[in-house]
């Protein structure tokens, strides 16, 4: 008698885990949502902010604007896979840097996921407070996915120095300041260094990227030296539609900025989705807002940099606070940030900010609504959000009451060490890259443009 046939199998061939691409500890829904949102993020950069950056410009400066951004992504993404991912994310070399190494090779990349620095101890330093972070995805998905944040810091920080940095000198910043510069930052706060541990909470790069693009743009501003006159005074964008496709790719990428960072596709993340877009939209309008009441005017253009400051100032929140507290912080990202700008900068005439010509007002956008945002995580991260996010038990924000007020402080204080780090070490790689070409371009490029830098135009008419 021939025996009967086994029933079929009900799981699909692609999700059965005897395969050998799919290992037991591989979750497939955290791995797609991470590889998406790195791409959402690198699409914020690849053609986001190269659009945002050739349109936003002078036609002269479209080009070379815009090459600035698409060249920094390419270089960044080399040096990062080469040595600067294990510097940010491998084993500790210092309190604030770790050891650098290739992400190049098969049994790295294809492992399961892993930060090896962030085991969290107790005071007594043997008890375990936080296990490892070891997402259910491989090294691949991961070092793409803080490749592209380490990229757009560089391209945010390139719109302080847009229309007169030389080129080649921008090819030797790009890896000098990767190396030096952002993988401090994400070490000492994501990969498992000193603030990490001490409880700073960054939740995605409020410190990391904008605080530091934001006050390294400033520095290096200052070290090229401004535009020529003729390029500051009535500077109104060559596209204004494309500006606002820029600007669009941008918001809507920062679904996988904000949304991958909890390195899962859990229910924080879906908090931090929906905070993003609550404050950028409520900064949005407050800028507006601001510009209708003291300017007569809604600007276009200040409806997007409200925008920014908005996704700006709640991603070092966005999975820690209530909708509410979204709100507080678009009110205050759209006002803040507003009055830096177009107040202390454009009309305080002694201010030291009108001695460095910042081309897109980064250090404000950036920089200034950054640390906003750093700071009011520290008011009002909520303890439960807290407890789905962070190494460190019972965190949470001023408001909140028992270590919110330490929290606080705490912000201050990560953030103060960011902002000396990069003025001093933006300074120092400057110096050096002077030493070997000029920072600024040449003046017969400056006054031609893009024709004289790349031999190219953005309109043949």
């Amino acid at each position: 008698m021939v025996p009967p046939a086994p029933p079929p199998n009900p799981v699909p061939v692609a999700y059965r885990a005897t395969l050998p691409a799919v290992p037991d500890w591989l979750n497939k829904g955290d791995n797609a949502w991470q590889m998406v949102s790195a791409t959402l993020v690198g699409l914020q950069s690849v053609p986001g902010l190269v659009i945002l950056y050739g349109s936003i410009v002078k036609r002269k400066w479209a080009v070379n604007s815009a090459f600035m951004a698409l060249y920094a992504f390419a270089a960044v993404i080399i040096c990062w896979v080469t040595w600067a991912y294990n510097m940010s994310f491998g084993d500790k070399l210092l309190p604030f840097w770790g050891k650098a190494g290739p992400a190049l090779g098969q049994k790295f990349l294809i492992k399961q996921a892993i930060l090896p620095e962030t085991t969290q101890f107790y005071k007594d330093h043997t008890t375990v407070e936080t296990p490892t972070a070891t997402p259910l995805y491989p090294m691949a998905s991961m070092v793409w996915f803080q490749g592209v944040f380490a990229a757009i810091t560089l391209i945010l920080l390139a719109g302080s120095v847009l229309g007169r940095m030389n080129f080649r000198a921008w090819m030797m910043f790009v890896p000098l300041w990767l190396t030096c510069s952002y993988t401090v930052g994400a070490f000492s706060l994501w990969g498992g260094g000193f603030l990490f541990h001490w409880g700073v909470m960054d939740y995605s790069g409020g410190y990391v990227i904008h605080l530091s693009s934001g006050i390294a743009g400033l520095t290096t501003a200052f070290w090229v030296g401004p535009r020529l006159t003729e390029d500051r005074e009535g500077d109104p964008p060559n596209n204004v539609l494309l500006m606002l496709a820029g600007a669009g790719l941008l918001w809507m990428g920062w679904a996988g900025f904000n949304g991958g960072d909890p390195y899962t596709a859990n229910i924080d993340s879906s908090m931090a989705v929906l905070n993003t877009n609550i404050c950028a939209a409520t900064s949005l309008l407050v800028w507006t807002w601001l510009d209708v009441f003291f300017f007569g005017k809604p600007s276009v253009i200040g409806a997007v940099q409200g925008m920014i400051t908005g996704l700006v100032s709640i991603t070092p929140a966005a999975g820690l606070v209530q909708g509410w507290a979204a709100i507080v912080m678009g009110i205050l990202s759209g006002s803040i940030p507003w009055f830096t700008m177009m107040i202390v900068h454009r009309r305080w005439r002694w201010t030291p900010l009108q001695m460095i010509d910042d081309t897109l007002g980064v250090f404000h956008t950036h920089a200034v609504a950054g640390y906003l945002g750093g700071i009011l995580t520290g008011v009002f991260a909520e303890p439960e959000l807290c407890a789905l996010f962070l190494p460190v038990t019972n965190s949470r924000g001023g408001v909140y009451g028992g270590s919110g007020g330490v929290q606080i402080l705490k912000q201050l204080a990560g953030g103060a060490f960011i902002i000396g780090w990069n003025v001093v070490v933006t300074s120092v790689v400057c110096v050096v890259i002077g030493l070997v070409v000029p920072l600024r371009m040449p003046e017969e490029q400056l006054l031609i443009g893009d024709d004289a830098v790349h031999g190219e135009e953005a309109y043949a008419l």
